[in-house]
């Protein structure tokens, strides 16, 4: 994916690098900690661009010689695909982190991402060069690459790289010169390792961080719309459920009856410990029978207060 980055404004602090003595790749002690946003925004960017590639800019800041910080993403108008991709407008990007500024974002560009979808993440010789440009820039500008196919539920297919230079490899300088003892040493995977992970780029490990306002967020998205408490279901669809969680108290209610009666007699005997530990792993009829009444006033009470307000409001 070709970019010109010549317009960004770039800020940080010095270059952090040091070799894993047993592989001999580049040590990957720096930590990209990317916010739920940013990884929000990257996912949907890039499933709305299947099956083609989209790649955006990443801001944010570099906090010491080991963290570098992702806040947010804005995608760039660009599409492409694995041996094609058209060129990034430059006054776009200008205009973009103009726009920023006027609204009091601080942060500057500390990389790119991009999508692959169905292959992976890893760098063609084409990302290489775009991330070396980036680099010139800023030495510490990282690569994300963001896999939105294989991309599951509670499981994000991602990896962040940066460049070896080229110079380094011939007179055997190292390309990073600290390091830190704190978080994961990522595993290059196998598909990475064979496109040049290790030769002309490494990996870094990834972390995500939540704020406050991002957990509210993050569990906001798996709420239900208010709107949806108001809606009346059909009188034989009620009927129908109402009969089917009483079938289910009934038979919660009897095997409760069993299981304290059995309880109780454990207790009575000789070894109770031994008879008590039998229902062990097995459905806890109070806990269910808890949730089945739960469900069925919630449930009975929805249709009652719908009713009512249709009938004040028609």
């Amino acid at each position: 994916m070709m970019i010109d980055p010549s317009n960004m404004a770039m800020g940080g602090m010095g270059m952090g690098m040091d070799r894993d003595p047993k592989t001999g790749v580049p040590d990957r002690g720096e930590t990209i900690q990317i916010s739920s946003l940013a990884l929000l925004k990257m996912l949907k960017h890039g499933r709305a661009g299947v099956p083609l590639e989209v790649m955006g800019l990443m801001l944010g800041s570099f906090v010491d010689d080991y963290v570098i910080k992702v806040d947010d993403v804005f995608a760039m108008p660009q599409s492409g695909t694995g041996v094609s991709v058209e060129a990034v407008d430059p006054v776009f990007q200008a205009e973009m982190l103009e726009m920023l500024k006027k609204t009091g974002r601080s942060e500057n560009v500390v990389g790119w991402y991009h999508s692959h979808p169905g292959f992976g993440p890893w760098l063609s010789n084409v990302d290489v060069q775009t991330q070396i440009s980036f680099e010139r820039l800023h030495p510490r500008c990282v690569a994300v690459v963001v896999d939105p196919v294989q991309s599951v539920r509670g499981k994000v297919v991602i990896d962040a790289f940066r460049s070896i230079p080229q110079m380094s490899l011939i007179t055997g300088q190292e390309p990073r010169q600290t390091t830190s003892n704190l978080g994961h040493l990522m595993r290059p995977s196998y598909v990475s390792l064979v496109h040049g992970c290790g030769t002309t780029y490494y990996n870094m490990p990834i972390d995500y961080r939540k704020n406050t306002l991002e957990e509210q967020m993050l569990i906001n998205l798996k709420q239900k719309e208010w709107v949806e408490g108001l809606l009346m279901k059909g009188f034989d669809t009620l009927t129908e459920e109402n009969n089917t969680q009483l079938k289910e108290m009934k038979t919660m209610t009897d095997l409760l009856n069993e299981r304290i009666t059995d309880e109780t007699a454990a207790l009575q005997s000789e070894n109770p410990h031994k008879e008590i530990l039998v229902p062990v792993g097995k459905v806890d009829p109070k806990k269910r029978l808890q949730g089945c009444i739960q469900t069925s006033i919630e449930t009975n009470l929805n249709q009652i207060l719908g009713v009512m307000l249709s009938t004040a409001a028609f």
